[in-house]
């Protein structure tokens, strides 16, 4: 499973500031949002008191990286939510961090497998069914507002730390309790898609390597054009 407690982060930023310098750096997805920069790391004492608010410890590879590249900021799609303290207590800021639920970050996300909350579902009214628009306009709305709450309610999300916004409600999450612990899963209920893990090579995906093939894609499509 990936979750290893050291990784090695000194060379991230030198290679962002190369990334802000090249021509061409605009070109890569999200990077006018991020700018290629990254906030300071955490103080370790700062994720003593994080990981006691949160109850939690956070997967290794993801908490090295908190405390020798830096708490947020340029990475994958728009950037990394970044951590802050904010009336005294540390949350994610940012597109969708507030999908993280930190009150029950702690408790285990069950899955190892992708699943789809709207399986089962059944489909949305036909206009066709009905006698009237007006009949039709209630019963559309009745669907969705049953579809909603089912598809994006919060049991579905815990134990996920969400990290990053793909665009268009797309999200990709850390898994941070349960039997996938510190892999990537990607959110695409908006796409009625469902949650599903992200691998690389037939493996679980974990945080460094997720952040590492950004990095390199990144690098590759300013070098060279590759998209």
């Amino acid at each position: 499973m990936p979750d290893v407690t050291h990784s090695n982060w000194s060379d991230v930023r030198e290679r962002l500031s190369r990334l802000a310098a090249a021509p061409g750096a605009g070109t890569v997805f999200g990077s006018a949002s991020h700018a290629w920069a990254l906030e300071p790391p955490l103080k370790a004492d700062d994720l003593v008191e994080i990981e006691t608010q949160l109850r939690v410890e956070l997967p290794g590879e993801y908490r090295s990286f908190l405390l020798q590249a830096g708490c947020g900021g340029a990475g994958p799609a728009y950037g990394l939510f970044p951590l802050r303290r904010m009336g005294g207590r540390w949350q994610w800021e940012g597109d969708g961090a507030d999908l993280t639920d930190l009150d029950t970050l702690g408790q285990p996300f069950p899955h190892v497998e992708a699943f789809n909350p709207a399986d089962g579902l059944p489909a949305p009214p036909d206009e066709e069914d009905f006698d009237s628009t007006e009949e039709f306009n209630v019963a559309e709305d009745a669907y969705w507002e049953q579809h909603d709450a089912i598809v994006h309610h919060s049991q579905h999300s815990i134990g996920l730390l969400y990290l990053c916004h793909l665009g268009c409600a797309l999200w990709e999450a850390l898994v941070v309790s349960g039997p996938a612990r510190g892999q990537m899963w990607a959110d695409n209920t908006a796409d009625d898609d469902g949650f599903r893990p992200l691998f690389d090579d037939g493996k679980p995906l974990g945080f460094t390597r997720w952040y590492r093939r950004w990095l390199d894609a990144a690098e590759d499509r300013i070098s060279h054009g590759v998209r």
